[in-house]
C-alpha cells in the first residue's frame, strides 16, 4: 500500500501542475477565440437586426470557417484531418513537413554542436583566442536571425548550395552559441587541485581534456544542447520563410498566411511545438543515460 501511495504521489507531483497549466491555457485560448471572433461572427454569421443570444454568439465564434483565432477544437480537428486523411508524402500531411524541417534541424544541430565544442576547446586552451573570439561570438547573436537568413541563403545559393544545406546553416548559427558558452564554463569548472594532479601525472593537454575537463563539462553540455536543438528548430523554420519553400513547417505557416487559413497556421504551430518537445526530450533522455553511466545520476 505504501508503494502505491508513493507512486500516486509521484504522479500527482510530476503531472498535476502540467495538467493544471494546460487546462488554464486551453480556457484562456477559448476565451481569446470568443473575444476576437465575436465581431466577425456578428457581421458574417449572425443576423444583427433579428437579434441573437450570447449562446448563439458563442457557438458562432467557435464554428467560423476562417476565424481570426481558431478555437482549440478547430485546431485539433485540422490536426487530426491532416494526419489521417492524407498520405505521409502529401504536402497536406503535417508529418511530411515535420520530416523536411526535422532534417534541417538535426543537421544544423549536429553542425552547431561540433562548432561549439571546437570553439570552446580553443578558447579554454588559448588566452589569445579567448580575448579574440568570445566577444565576437557574443556579438554574433545580437544580429536578428530574420535579418541574416536572407543574406545567408543568397550567398549559399550563389555557391550552389540549396535545399537542406542553407536551412541547416541557419539552424547551426543559432545552435552553436549556447553550446560554446556552456562548454567554456564547463571546461573551466575543474578545481585547481584537480588540474595540478593531472600535471603531477605528467598528463598532456589532450589527456587532461579527455580525462578531466570533458567529464566535468557534461552537466553543462546537455542543458545547452536542449536549448540548442530548440533554437535550431526555430532557425530551420525561419530559413524556410524567405525562400518561398514548398515543404517544411515554416512553409506551411507561410502558405496558411497567404490564403488566410488561420486554422492551418495554428495546427502547424502546434506541430512545431510538439516537434520541439520531442527533440528536447530525446536530448534529455540521452543526458540521463550518459550521466547515469558515469555515476552522475
Amino acid at each position: 500500500m505504501a508503494t502505491t501511495k508513493t507512486f500516486s504521489q509521484r504522479i500527482v507531483h510530476d503531472y498535476f501542475p502540467v495538467v493544471v497549466v494546460l487546462l488554464a491555457v486551453v480556457l484562456a485560448w477559448y476565451g481569446a477565440a470568443w473575444g476576437l471572433n465575436a465581431q466577425g461572427a456578428i457581421e458574417r454569421v449572425l443576423d444583427e437586426e433579428a437579434g441573437y443570444t450570447q449562446m448563439e454568439l458563442f457557438e458562432a465564434t467557435m464554428s467560423m470557417e476562417r476565424p481570426l483565432m481558431p478555437a482549440p477544437h478547430q485546431v485539433a480537428a485540422d490536426f487530426y484531418e491532416s494526419l489521417t486523411e492524407w498520405p505521409v508524402d502529401s504536402p497536406r500531411n503535417l508529418i511530411y513537413h515535420v520530416i523536411v524541417t526535422g532534417q534541417s534541424t538535426l543537421l544544423g544541430f549536429v553542425m552547431g554542436t561540433a562548432l561549439g565544442l571546437l570553439l570552446s576547446v580553443l578558447i579554454v586552451h588559448s588566452r589569445t583566442l579567448d580575448k579574440a573570439l568570445l566577444p565576437w561570438i557574443v556579438a554574433s547573436q545580437t544580429v536578428p536571425v530574420l535579418a541574416i537568413a536572407p543574406i545567408v541563403l543568397v550567398v549559399l545559393g550563389s555557391l550552389g548550395f540549396s535545399g537542406t544545406a542553407p536551412k541547416a546553416f541557419i539552424a547551426m548559427y543559432l545552435c552553436f552559441f549556447p553550446v560554446t558558452v556552456a562548454m567554456v564554463q564547463g571546461l573551466r569548472s575543474p578545481q585547481k587541485i584537480e588540474t595540478e594532479m593531472m600535471h603531477t601525472y605528467a598528463a598532456s593537454r589532450w589527456q587532461s581534456l579527455w580525462l578531466l575537463r570533458l567529464p566535468a563539462a557534461l552537466p553543462f553540455l546537455f542543458p545547452a544542447l536542449r536549448v540548442g536543438v530548440a533554437a535550431g528548430l526555430v532557425g530551420a523554420m525561419v530559413a524556410e520563410l524567405p525562400t518561398g519553400a514548398q515543404a517544411g513547417l515554416g512553409a506551411r505557416l507561410l502558405t496558411g498566411s497567404y490564403y488566410g487559413q488561420t486554422t492551418q497556421i495554428w495546427s502547424a504551430l502546434v506541430m512545431s511545438a510538439l516537434l520541439g518537445l520531442a527533440l528536447t526530450g530525446i536530448v534529455a533522455g540521452v543526458e540521463r543515460l550518459v550521466l547515469r553511466s558515469r555515476g552522475g545520476v
